[in-house]
């Protein structure tokens, strides 16, 4: 498929020259039988999980990838097998369209799980006469990375903090005591302002200090 996305960074491996297949006695026969192999070396030693492989076309009318996997935890030789046979790049081999298109493989395209790989082998398709060299360019392989698990929302939640949570009351009075004094307070406030008086409240000054006990209604 054509078109890009957001990736790791590519592997570092090696492309071989494409290698033209032939057919027949080469010194008797026309030596172009259409097919040629690219082969690609990933690091010495090293496996790699693929995530996806992208190139640009260059008069490729078919693709078929082979991968090269090792079995994990096992001495077996590592065994060839097809990941994706006789992918369709152009359309009419004759014609220009999708000739120099980029594309995009990606592993849930392929057959088999590209994971384990060490070489990857791409075999190229061109039955039309048309075209005198077809390759592809700019290949390139991205590693496959596993997600990180997500949380569970439950794990989210432990992690906030409640708002409706009731905040730490020690040290402080009993609201319902709070409220029976306000409540208390008003009352004798409209008991002073029903018995208003235009006598004057003396001051009392104790010890430069007002004593709230030398106050009183007249």
């Amino acid at each position: 498929m054509s078109g890009s996305s957001d990736r790791t960074k590519p592997v570092t491996c090696t492309i071989k020259p494409p290698v033209n297949l032939q057919i027949g006695d080469t010194k008797t026969d026309s030596p172009r039988s259409g097919v040629a192999v690219v082969d690609i070396t990933l690091p010495f030693g090293k496996t790699v999980n693929i995530e996806d492989i992208t190139f640009k076309n260059y008069y490729t009318a078919f693709l078929t990838v082979r991968v090269l996997r090792r079995i994990p935890g096992q001495e077996a030789p590592a065994k060839w097998c097809t990941a994706l046979r006789d992918l369709v790049l152009m359309d009419n081999p004759h014609t220009e369209g999708g000739s120099q298109d980029y594309y995009s493989i990606h592993r849930t395209q392929m057959q088999v799980e590209p994971d384990h790989v060490v070489s990857v082998r791409l075999i190229l398709r061109q039955p039309s006469s048309a075209w005198l060299t077809f390759n592809l360019e700019e290949i390139k392989i991205h590693p496959h990375v596993e997600p990180s698990p997500e949380r569970e929302v439950s794990d989210w939640l432990s992690d906030l903090t409640l708002v409706d949570q009731h905040p730490d009351l020690e040290g402080l009075p009993d609201p319902q005591t709070v409220s029976s004094s306000i409540q208390q307070m008003w009352a004798l406030t409209e008991v002073m302002q029903t018995n208003q008086t235009t006598a004057s409240i003396g001051r009392f000054d104790v010890d430069g200090c007002y004593d709230i006990n030398l106050l009183s209604l007249t």
